[in-house]
């Protein structure tokens, strides 16, 4: 990521200074060599251009082993006219000759070093909004969206930050092909937009990726919620260990607040508690409940939640509970327990930051549909179509349990499952997810999703592993269809009336990875398309992936 600033220079010794004014710990490097006019902060040696400072960024695994590596790329940085380079080993080590007239500075963490950099770059943006993270394996849009009504009901002028999207006030933006949380240029740059523009608050997706590659480092929290943490990323993380300390660095960012020492002069900021919003019922309360922070609340189906809900109903069209406290009633167009569990959250998030319950009641009734989690694709069908994000075993599992509520009584009514598993991503999921398919659906269809540089007959063969293993038979109950859009169009032409077909695994994404080409791909477009082939008794057109007939 490049932040340029070609009006006029930035003075590396004032972004150091600055640094160091604005928090207590970690303090910047030390550097007493002349100063740098800087036009640039860039980690993408492609980018460099006259003036800039070079951040050779180390990307680590969860296990420590190195991702990426940028150091090679410093002399190029250098002829392109960098004049800082940050780096974590020395140039002697590394064989590089450094002119006089270039700063070479060496840190522990050329990550960490590039989120203050790129914070103080922006004047700290953070400090100047009242931040709520939302982390957790699953719902984290869905719950940022819900939180963001609230915001919007009680009036406030907040921003938003989700794997799906930015929100600047009226704006809206769509964030980068398969992107979790940006990096910290780019996070730092839209909240510096967002103070600009007059926003007060802020509710900020924040994935694992994020925390264990140090991108949210310059973040000033004030509250940190978790949705769940279940079996996910573990290709990234190494172990389920490092995954859920890579979580729980959001609560301990949220307990050392006391570090900042910046006054962004927000009234609501300063009258915020500190705190950490936890799931009672999910297996990762017992440990983060543990972490210090100064207050604690909690939420779940569990009698002594903080915020709970009972009396849960479901049906087609949405989710009706009663809400505690006040004891009110919810009708919300979300389906869903996964989805009550994330209005709870919601709820808990509102109530610290002194929401009144009438407005948090609002703000779940009325939250729009969300992008790709359990959306309805309707074109006059006498069955149910859904396509949703759900790209784990747990999320699958829920989103078949959700699916299953929405036919309970409808006497033969079945659900046929299509889902793919992604390439270069943990290897596991691919057998968990195809026989958790088998056990809870009646129908399942594997397929592409982000085969990447792997096999996509490899990965759907283990995926078949996990089917066989949990009593699937190919041919019968399952199926592999490696082009999406033919699996889309194959259930489709096997559903019958009150059926409910669920896409599953790309939801909002706009595209699919082949090799290392994104092919432009959207599940709810692909659907509709499918669909309208179904009705019209035609066949699926071919949609440009290289699985299609068309290749």
């Amino acid at each position: 990521m490049t932040i340029s600033n070609l009006q006029s220079p930035i003075s590396f010794k004032k972004l150091l200074s600055d640094w160091a004014t604005a928090v207590s710990h970690p303090q910047p490097p030390t550097y007493t060599g002349p100063d740098a006019p800087l036009t640039q902060l860039t980690d993408d040696s492609r980018a460099v251009q006259p003036g800039a400072c070079f951040v050779a960024r180390v990307r680590l695994r969860g296990d420590g082993s190195v991702w990426s590596d940028a150091h090679r790329y410093i002399p190029q940085a250098i002829d392109k006219g960098a004049r800082v380079i940050i780096a974590q080993r020395p140039a002697a080590e590394l064989g590089f000759a450094i002119p006089e007239d270039v700063v070479y500075l060496t840190v522990p963490d050329t990550a960490v070093t590039l989120a203050w950099l790129a914070a103080a770059w922006y004047r700290f943006p953070s400090q100047q909004l009242v931040v709520i993270g939302i982390t957790g394996t699953d719902g984290k849009s869905s719950s940022a969206q819900i939180i963001f009504s609230i915001l919007q009901a009680a009036g406030l002028r907040a921003g938003m930050l989700s794997t799906i999207k930015a929100v600047i006030g009226e704006e809206e933006e769509p964030l980068a092909l398969h992107v979790t949380t940006p990096e910290a240029p780019v996070i730092q740059q839209y909240l510096r937009r967002m103070v600009d523009a007059g926003l007060t608050h802020v509710v900020l997706e924040t994935t694992s990726h994020a925390l264990a590659l140090g991108r949210v480092t310059a973040v000033a929290y004030d509250i940190a919620a978790v949705t769940n943490i279940t079996h996910e990323h573990l290709d990234i993380h190494g172990s389920w260990e490092n995954y859920f300390a890579a979580k729980r660095r959001l609560f301990e960012m949220v307990g050392s607040a006391g570090a900042w020492k910046l006054d962004g002069g927000n009234g609501y900021k300063q009258a915020v508690v500190k705190t950490a919003v936890l799931n009672r019922d999910d297996t990762s309360f017992a440990r983060l409940s543990q972490v210090d922070v100064p207050r604690q609340l909690t939420y779940g189906l569990h009698d002594t939640a903080d915020f709970r809900a009972t009396d849960i109903a479901y049906t087609p069209s949405g989710t009706q509970f009663t809400l505690h406290p006040p004891a009110a009633v919810i009708s919300s167009p979300l389906v869903g327990e996964f989805n009550v569990y994330n209005m709870l959250a919601a709820t808990a998030v509102a109530h610290a930051l002194h929401i009144p319950p009438e407005t948090i009641q609002h703000g779940l009734q009325h939250v729009p549909p969300i992008s790709g989690r359990m959306e309805r694709i309707h074109r006059g069908q006498p069955f149910q179509v859904i396509v949703d994000f759900a790209h784990t075993p747990i999320s699958l599992e829920k989103a078949i349990g959700v699916a299953r509520k929405m036919i309970a009584g409808r006497k033969g009514a079945r659900i046929i499952a299509v889902f793919g598993s992604a390439g270069q991503r943990d290897v596991e999921k691919r057998r968990l997810m195809a026989a958790v398919s088998v056990r809870d659906a009646d129908r399942t269809i594997l397929t592409a999703e982000d085969p990447r540089t792997e096999s996509l007959d490899d990965i759907l063969d283990l995926m078949a592993v996990g089917a066989r293993s949990a009593g699937g038979i190919e041919g019968e109950t399952f199926w592999r269809i490696p082009d999406r859009g033919q699996a889309i169009h194959f259930a489709l032409n096997m559903a019958l009336p009150d059926d409910i077909v669920l896409i599953c695994g790309k939801g909002h994404e706009q595209s699919m990875c082949f090799g290392s080409t994104e092919y432009p791909w959207d599940d709810r477009q692909a659907t509709r398309l499918a669909l309208d082939a179904f009705l019209a008794n035609q066949p699926m057109p071919d949609l440009g992936l290289p699985t299609g007939t068309g290749q």
